[in-house]
């Protein structure tokens, strides 16, 4: 079974998030713990990720926040790591220097919400081109977060799954919805 691996961002996976109902749900899915959960790390914060990829080969990424961008930074300047895929949700404009820009070469989807305070949806979209990945538009959702009224998230994971199965968002996306 394919392992997820879920990148959580600055603050870590709260009890309501998305990304711990998947960890309690999925068997195959497990958070990939920060220490510290600071963002004034990076390099620390990539060698972990790292780690646990190196650990399970073949997994999927899936990155929430500033966990979305540690993980883009790790494929576009290690693509010889062994990912099958990576779900980059909600990208957050870090502050320690720029967005990655390489291309990322497993198949990815960025997902990005029209009102996200942490990163406005052009540069998002941007990001998106940058990466050569597939964008996915679910609206006005906020930070994709327990405050935007994010719980179990469904439909993020049936986006998960389609990167499993090698599809695309295309026919997933026009059934996203604010998770309640």
């Amino acid at each position: 079974m394919t392992k997820t691996l879920i990148i959580p961002g600055r603050h870590g996976a709260e009890v309501a998030h998305w990304q711990h109902w998947w960890a309690m749900r999925d068997p195959a899915a497990l958070i990939v713990a920060q220490e510290p959960w600071a963002a004034d790390a990076p390099d620390a914060w990539e060698m972990q990720v790292a780690g646990a990829i190196l650990a399970h080969p073949g997994a999927i990424l899936v990155g929430h926040g500033y966990g979305a961008v540690v993980a883009a930074r790790l494929l576009t300047h290690w693509p010889q790591l062994q990912v099958a895929g990576a779900l980059l949700v909600a990208p957050a404009d870090p502050d320690s220097g720029p967005l990655p820009e390489g291309r990322i070469t497993v198949p990815a989807l960025l997902v990005a919400s029209r009102n996200d305070p942490h990163l406005p949806f052009a540069a998002a979209m941007h990001q998106a081109r940058l990466w050569g990945v597939e964008p996915v538009d679910i609206g006005r959702a906020g930070h994709i977060d327990t405050e935007a009224g994010f719980g179990p998230w469904p439909e993020g994971m049936e986006l998960r799954d389609g990167l499993r199965h090698g599809l695309t968002a295309g026919p997933v996306a026009p059934r996203i919805r604010r998770g309640r």
